[in-house]
C-alpha cells in the first residue's frame, strides 16, 4: 500500500480505534470513512486497514480477556462509524458515476433508435410512394389509353378532338412526372421488387400462408368492401409481416390469425405461441416501418408478448380515411434501467452488508463471552468450603483456570469490597446457564497479601 494512498484509511482506523475509548471520536472516524468510500482508488487499502484492525481486535481480545467489554463499543464504532458511512460513500459515488455514464449511453442508444426508426419510416414512405406510382400510374396509363381511343373516333367534333389529343398528352406527362418524383423517393429504397403489398386480398394471404406449410388457423368476419386503398394495403402489410416474422421467429409453433371488418374499423391479430426452436435473426427494422404505415393509414399498431408467451401482433385501423396520429416515442434506453438497478443494488449492499456484519460479530462476540463464563463457573461446593485466611496457592488447585473478564454488575445491597492496601478482588460465576434465576450472579473473592480475605456472593 503507498504511502501516499495510506493517509486516509489510516486516519480512519485510528479514528475507529478512538471512538473505542471515547465515544465522541466515531463522529470524525464517520466522516473520514464516508470521504474514504468517495474515492474509488481507495477501496483496496481501505478493505486492507479495515481487516487489519478487526484482526487486531480479534487478537486483543484472546491476549487480553478483559478486554472483552470493549467488544459491543467496538462492534458498533466499527460498524456503525466505519463500515457503514464508508459503503454509503461508495454507494454515493457509484450512484454518481452509473448515473452519468448511463444517461450518456442512453443518449446515444436513444439517438442510435431514432437513426433506425427514421431510416425504417423512410424505407417504408419509399414503399408507400412505389405503391403509388403502380396504382396512380396504372390508372393514368389507362386514362392516356382511354383517350387515345377517343381522338380515334370517326363521329368525334374536331374541338372535342383536340380536347381528347390534349387529355392524352396530359395524362402522358403526368404518368413521366410521376415516375420521376417517384424515382426520387426510391432512390435509397433498397427492398426487392414486389416487397410491397399486392393486390392480393386478405384471404387469400392467409389461404397461400397456410398452403405454404405454415400452422395456422384464420377466423375473418365482416367484409372488405368499400375500404379505402391505404387501409387495404395496411391491413396487408400488418398480416404478411406477422406471419412472416411467425415464421421466421417462432418456426413450427401454431399461429393463429383473426381479421374483423366491422363498420368502423379493421380489428386483425396475428398470434404465434411458443416455440421451442431457436428464433431467427432479425433487425426489428420491419416492426417499426409496419408502425409507419399503420400510422399513416390513421390506425395504431402493437406488437409484444402474449399471455401465453409467445408473440402477437395487433392493428385497430379506421374503415375511413383518417389523418395519421402521433409517432410513438422511442422506449427508454435499456442503459439507463441497468444504471438504476446497479446503484439499487448498491444501496441494498449498504443497508444490508453492516447489518449483517453487526449480527454476526455480535453472535461471535456473545459466543466467545459464554465460552469465557462457562470456563469461569465456581462449584457452590467449593465456594462452601472457602474460609477467610486461606492463602491464595491453597486456593488455585481449587478455582477455576479462568475468571470473567468483566466486573459484573451487582444489585443494590451487596457488600463493597474490604479497603485496604493491595486490596485485589477475583469474579466468578456463579452459572453459565442464561435462562436459570442465578443467571447474571458472581462470586467476589477479595486478597490481600495473598490471603483470602473475604468471600461474597453478588446478586444481579
Amino acid at each position: 500500500m503507498r504511502k501516499s494512498g495510506a493517509a486516509l484509511p489510516v486516519a480512519t482506523a485510528i479514528g475507529i480505534a478512538l471512538g473505542i475509548a471515547h465515544l465522541w471520536w466515531a463522529l470524525p472516524a464517520a466522516v473520514l470513512a464516508f470521504l474514504l468510500g468517495l474515492r474509488r482508488d481507495q477501496v483496496r487499502p481501505a478493505a486492507q486497514v479495515f481487516a487489519a484492525l478487526a484482526g487486531v481486535a480479534v487478537l486483543a481480545v484472546g491476549v487480553v480477556p478483559g478486554w472483552i467489554v470493549l467488544g459491543t463499543r467496538f462492534i458498533v464504532v466499527a460498524v456503525g462509524a466505519g463500515m457503514t458511512p464508508w459503503l454509503l460513500g461508495r454507494y454515493w459515488s457509484q450512484s454518481r458515476e452509473l448515473a452519468r455514464a448511463g444517461w450518456e449511453r442512453a443518449e446515444r442508444l436513444e439517438h442510435e433508435q431514432r437513426l433506425t426508426a427514421e431510416q425504417a419510416r423512410l424505407r417504408e414512405r419509399a414503399r408507400i410512394a412505389r405503391d403509388m406510382h403502380d396504382a396512380l400510374g396504372h390508372d393514368l396509363s389507362l386514362l392516356a389509353l382511354r383517350a387515345g381511343a377517343l381522338t380515334l373516333a370517326p363521329d368525334l367534333a374536331e374541338p372535342h378532338r383536340a380536347a381528347a389529343r390534349d387529355l392524352r398528352a396530359g395524362a402522358a406527362a403526368a404518368v413521366e412526372r410521376l415516375g420521376e418524383v417517384i424515382g426520387v423517393l426510391r432512390e435509397d429504397d433498397t427492398a426487392a421488387p414486389g416487397d410491397g403489398p399486392a393486390d392480393t386480398a386478405v384471404p387469400d394471404l392467409l389461404a397461400a400462408a397456410a398452403a405454404a406449410g405454415l400452422p395456422l388457423t384464420t377466423r375473418i368476419t365482416g367484409s372488405p368492401d368499400g375500404l379505402p386503398r391505404a387501409v387495404e394495403h395496411a391491413a396487408h402489410r400488418v398480416v404478411q409481416e406477422a406471419l412472416t416474422n411467425a415464421a421466421k421467429h417462432a418456426p413450427a409453433a401454431p399461429v393463429t390469425a383473426t381479421v374483423d371488418y366491422t363498420p368502423d374499423e379493421v380489428r386483425i391479430r396475428v398470434a404465434n405461441g411458443p416455440s421451442s426452436a431457436p428464433p431467427g435473426p432479425g433487425s426489428g427494422q420491419g416492426l417499426a416501418g409496419l408502425d409507419e404505415r399503420v400510422r399513416l393509414a390513421g390506425g395504431r399498431l402493437h406488437a409484444g408478448l402474449a399471455p401465453d408467451g409467445g408473440f402477437q401482433v395487433t392493428a385497430r385501423l379506421p374503415r375511413t380515411a383518417a389523418p395519421a396520429g402521433p409517432a410513438a416515442p422511442p422506449r427508454p434506453a435499456p442503459a439507463l434501467r441497468d444504471a438504476r438497478r446497479r446503484t439499487r443494488r448498491a444501496l441494498r449492499a449498504a443497508l444490508i452488508v453492516p447489518l449483517a456484519t453487526a449480527m454476526t460479530l455480535t453472535v461471535a462476540h456473545r459466543a466467545w463471552t459464554y465460552h469465557l463464563v462457562h470456563r469461569s463457573v465456581l462449584d457452590p461446593a467449593v465456594y462452601a468450603d472457602l474460609r477467610v485466611g486461606q492463602d491464595r496457592a491453597e486456593l488455585d488447585a481449587r478455582l477455576p483456570d479462568r475468571r470473567l473478564p468483566y466486573r459484573p454488575t451487582a444489585g443494590p445491597g451487596a457488600p463493597p469490597p474490604p479497603p485496604g492496601d493491595g486490596v485485589r478482588c477475583d469474579y466468578y460465576a456463579v452459572t453459565a446457564d442464561l435462562f436459570v434465576d442465578r443467571a447474571g450472579d458472581a462470586y467476589r473473592l477479595c486478597y490481600q497479601d495473598s490471603r483470602l480475605v473475604s468471600r461474597d456472593l453478588l446478586a444481579a
